[in-house]
């Protein structure tokens, strides 16, 4: 590893924010650039980092080559040199997929048995909205009461099918039952 103090053996040469420089006539780049270069998370950079002991000789991070101000650098030919491995062994198919998997907004990613459950919740208040001719204040609690459950799931099952009652109501408003909608 080089020591790179303050000012030693760097060039000013480098990028605006410093993620790529020159030290001892090499271009050393950050984690930040690797990420750009590669398409990674800041995430997937920093795992590789830490467990590069983890991976075969061959698809290894490359080592720290200097730190300046608290920034590890590393040699952008050998960065260059890991992708081109990583990308023909494993891929670059999972980049991009860190953290949570986005669902439908729905809960539980789109199923599952709490979708279920919220589903059925539905299913109850749509017969009720229909039964009552629209929305009432207190239905969540009403039906809290009487089916079980906590007051906020039942809010959210009301707050589901109003959304669903009323887009019913907009589409036979729309001439959808025979007759010109009215502007």
């Amino acid at each position: 590893m080089l020591r790179c103090a303050q000012g030693e053996g760097v060039s000013v040469v480098g990028e605006v924010g410093g993620s790529r420089r020159i030290v001892d006539g090499r271009w050393v780049v950050s984690r930040a650039w690797v990420g750009k270069y590669t398409g990674a998370s800041a995430a997937t950079v920093n795992r590789w980092c830490v467990q590069r002991e983890r991976y075969p000789e061959g698809l290894r991070f490359p080592q720290v080559a200097c730190t300046l101000r608290r920034t590890h650098y590393y040699v952008q030919e050998d960065v260059e040199a890991f992708w081109a491995a990583w990308k023909a062994d494993v891929g670059t198919g999972r980049l991009g997929a860190a953290g949570r998997r986005p669902g439908d907004g729905r809960g539980n990613h789109g199923g599952g048995h709490g979708r279920a459950h919220r589903d059925r919740a539905v299913a109850v208040v749509l017969t009720e909205l229909r039964q009552a001719g629209g929305y009432r204040r207190g239905m969540a609690a009403r039906l809290t009461r009487e089916h079980g459950g906590g007051e906020r799931s039942w809010q959210r099952a009301v707050t589901e099918a109003r959304a669903l009652y009323e887009h019913g109501q907009d589409q036979d408003a729309d001439g959808q039952d025979g007759t010109e909608p009215v502007p």
